[in-house]
């Protein structure tokens, strides 16, 4: 499997179709589109006094339905595939994503993948959506998935999440193969259900090369006890990075309000392996307790005010696109085969934002070059 970037095509407002074109060009190995009810930026912060892209967007929040988008864009491209990057299996039931996982693979004609996750509580719990036990529900999920592609006829099905009843599905898969399934996972049970029931995988988080390598290591040992070939599985991950044209810019970036809250994403744990004191408290789990709409505006300028410029360059690549190629390359030694390069400095502000597709375009094509024919 040789290295190729992975798009990231945004599904909130303001929405641009229009380049879809561009991303079905065959540069990049497929298009990954997110589904979420809110993003992590904090309501508090997303105001013209702390950033200039507020005058630009009233709400980080706009959110599209991914799955809806990704719709639009199967009948809108012709040969790149389409990534959900990821659905929750808490907000949707499975026998939905069943049957709209291969509606989307018909319009694209056997381009679609259905990528899943467990969920996080910020997208779920604020609309009264039972958070509980989410690892076992996505497992018996995956299982209700793949029982409604693969029978014949009615299904019966009685778990502990699900029951079905004389339930069918009778929509073939395109050209009869239904379509691959890549699942986020980055917990020991997540990396398990992984090995054994994934075509692709990319973790929430991997801080570093030794990181993401033990994680693979992980899915390709769950793999090779389920009988799979553990190197069929398409190695992905979004990497978070800060790239700036040169030393000062990258220090600009380092001071921007929305830039240090990629910090509210990180664990408590994560930090103290690095070194570090999270400024939320020793307590916090990072992605999994934010809250927009209640973190405040008093709590998020004590966080800004105790965030350290070191923090954030502990946990995330950064430089110009040339040193940030470099150090997603030992990504790529530790297993990595499908990254896409998510350039944070854009959240800086509307300067930094529209330097930044150039920046990751550099970046990809500088990791390219040192690939080679690595496969």
């Amino acid at each position: 499997m040789r290295v190729q970037p992975a798009a990231f095509f945004r599904t909130t407002l303001p929405l641009d179709l229009s380049r879809l074109a561009e991303l079905d060009s065959g540069r990049y190995h497929s298009i990954w589109l997110p589904d979420h009810m809110v993003s992590f930026w904090p309501d508090s912060i997303w105001t013209p006094e702390f950033t200039d892209l507020a005058g630009a967007s009233p709400s980080p929040h706009r959110h599209l339905d991914g799955l809806a988008v990704a719709s639009a864009a199967a009948v809108l491209t012709e040969r790149v595939p389409l990534v959900s990057a990821v659905v929750d299996t808490v907000r949707r039931h499975p026998s939905l994503l069943a049957q709209t996982a291969l509606t989307i693979d018909h319009l694209a004609k056997g381009r679609f993948i259905l990528g899943l996750g467990s969920g996080e509580s910020e997208n779920t719990l604020p609309y009264g959506f039972d958070f509980a036990r989410p690892v076992s529900r996505f497992e018996e999920a995956l299982t209700v998935i793949r029982l409604l592609w693969e029978s014949d006829g009615p299904v019966d099905f009685d778990g502990e999440f699900y029951s079905l009843q004389h339930a069918r599905l009778d929509t073939e898969p395109y050209e009869r193969k239904p379509p691959q399934i890549w699942i986020g996972a980055s917990g020991p049970r997540m990396l398990d259900i992984a090995g054994r029931h994934a075509d692709g995988w990319w973790p929430a988080g991997a801080w570093t090369p030794e990181h993401y390598a033990e994680m693979l290591a992980a899915v390709r040992s769950s793999a090779e006890r389920a009988g799979r070939d553990p190197l069929a599985i398409t190695p992905c991950f979004i990497q978070v990075c800060l790239i700036g044209s040169d030393e000062d810019a990258l220090a600009e970036i380092l001071q921007a309000p929305l830039v240090k809250a990629f910090l509210l994403q990180v664990s408590a744990e994560t930090l103290r392996g690095f070194g570090f004191e999270h400024p939320m408290g020793e307590g916090w789990r990072g992605f999994q307790d934010i809250d927009p709409a209640v973190l405040t505006r008093e709590r998020i300028l004590e966080f800004l005010d105790n965030v350290a410029p070191e923090m954030i360059l502990a946990v995330v690549p950064h430089g110009t696109p040339t040193a940030v190629a470099k150090i997603i390359k030992t990504y790529v030694d530790a297993g990595l085969r499908v990254p896409k390069i998510l350039d944070y400095g854009a959240m800086a502000g509307l300067e930094y934002a529209g330097a930044s597709a150039a920046n990751v375009l550099a970046a990809e094509d500088e990791l390219l070059q040192l690939c080679g024919d690595l496969s």
